[in-house]
């Protein structure tokens, strides 16, 4: 009896795990919220600028940079998001209504159906690898290369970077 009562309370607990979905969905909101007032207000410097007939220095570099910091903010919310998903799954239920939807739309029910800790781990880890290689790019787009040497540094990084992307998205296929 005193095992059965242990046993319940321990299953119960793992209901703890909905305050960890929860904070992960209002934490992918307030990414999401974020990023698009980012993308609003990149928006509204560039009419200003056209509009005004102005010129700024690094006009480009600046629009570039806000943009690809909005999309690297988009991605974190994807993987709280991801996140949030896979912990419910996995602890508490399937989502309902993403199965009854498998049918209808097999891409959807495919990126958000985690089974497993290793299939929520591949699939963070693959979202948090592109924020990384979108840092990567905006500190290089803003970066400055003025000799041989430094633009052969960024070559091989891009290389190095293709090269992990392509092996990253052999990972999880059976060839």
């Amino acid at each position: 009896m005193l095992e059965k009562i242990f046993e319940e309370g321990l299953w119960g607990s793992r209901f703890m795990v909905v305050m960890a979905v929860v904070f992960g969905l209002v934490g992918a909101v307030a990414l999401f919220v974020v990023a698009s007032v980012d993308v609003y207000n990149v928006s509204a410097y560039i009419i200003e600028v056209y509009t005004n007939h102005l010129h700024p220095q690094k006009f480009h570099e600046k629009v570039v940079g806000e943009i690809i910091g909005a999309v690297d903010l988009y991605l974190i919310g994807v993987v709280m998001l991801l996140f949030s998903f896979g912990l419910y799954e996995l602890f508490i239920s399937e989502i309902d209504p993403a199965r009854d939807t498998a049918q209808e739309e097999e891409s959807v029910s495919r990126i958000l159906a985690i089974h497993s800790l290793d299939q929520l781990k591949d699939k963070i880890s693959k979202v948090i690898v592109m924020v990384l290689v979108v840092g990567f790019f905006k500190k290089v787009g803003l970066a400055e290369f003025t000799t041989p040497l430094e633009l052969l540094y960024l070559a091989l990084s891009i290389t190095a970077v293709s090269v992990g992307l392509y092996f990253l998205s052999k990972v999880g296929h059976n060839h």
